[in-house]
């Protein structure tokens, strides 16, 4: 019997279409991806971040493990999420208004750049703390104020004093010990007496609410620099001011409104 020959299958010249389509689909689902990375909503980011930032401080009627329980329905006009995430915006844009308005009172009377600031406003959550460089305000082991500090300090207690909010003066030295024969035995009292004048000059010069100061020595107990170089000294001997403000202080919404 003749072998029947097996008719040769028809090559096909056109599979490279497939992988090509295939290529051009990806490269175009890439660039849309690109695209829409690329027109990022920042007010909408903004509002997803406090919502996130209220959902993880919320206080709700659950607990470990369990979901939050919200009593009752949403209010409206977003629901609770949204007012919390608003009055957290206005009462960071008061604080951070607060900060500014210190900033550009105290900047003519510091001009000079200098290694150490003279004077850091610092603001973490709703503390904000004025650091003073003692170097600038006290001579080396003294507890008197400088004549020449004393307009700086007034410019400060210009924007502090009329808050009425409690005011914490905190006096902070570096390790070094200070010198046999003084006045002062310990950074401890040291620290404690250059608090001390602070906040008695507030309450002469600026008539503070006495009830409203509190002065605290905490020595070399809590440096900002634990190196031994002359600059870390000086960065740790420093005088702070402490603010502890609440949701209700007008101060948060009084300053919202000057934007």
């Amino acid at each position: 019997m003749a072998r029947r020959r097996r008719e040769e299958e028809h090559e096909n010249h056109e599979r490279w279409l497939v992988s090509y389509a295939d290529f051009m689909t990806l490269l175009f689902a890439f660039f849309v991806v690109m695209y829409a990375v690329s027109r990022v909503d920042n007010k909408r980011v903004v509002q997803a971040a406090e919502s996130i930032r209220w959902a993880m401080h919320f206080s709700g009627t659950g607990g470990t493990g369990a979901l939050p329980l919200f009593d009752g329905p949403p209010s409206e006009g977003g629901g609770p999420a949204l007012e919390a995430g608003t009055s957290m915006r206005q009462e960071h844009r008061g604080i951070e208004l607060l900060r500014k308005r210190i900033e550009r009172r105290v900047r003519p009377f510091v001009m000079e750049r200098r290694p150490v600031p003279v004077v850091s406003v610092l603001v973490e959550g709703r503390r904000l703390t004025v650091r003073l460089a003692a170097t600038e305000f006290f001579d080396p082991g003294q507890a008197a104020l400088r004549p020449q500090a004393l307009a700086l300090l007034d410019a400060i207690a210009e924007e502090l004093v009329p808050l009425g909010r409690p005011l914490r003066v905190e006096g902070h030295t570096d390790e070094t010990p200070v010198g046999g024969g003084g006045r002062w035995i310990s950074n401890w009292e040291l620290s404690a007496a250059r608090a001390a004048t602070v906040v008695g000059y507030l309450e002469q010069a600026h008539a503070a609410r006495p009830a409203a100061l509190s002065a605290v020595g905490l020595g070399s107990a809590h440096p900002l620099s634990g190196d031994a170089t002359p600059e870390a000294h000086e960065r740790n001997r420093r005088v702070e001011l402490v603010l502890e403000l609440e949701p209700k202080d007008e101060l948060l919404g009084a300053a919202a409104q000057e934007e």
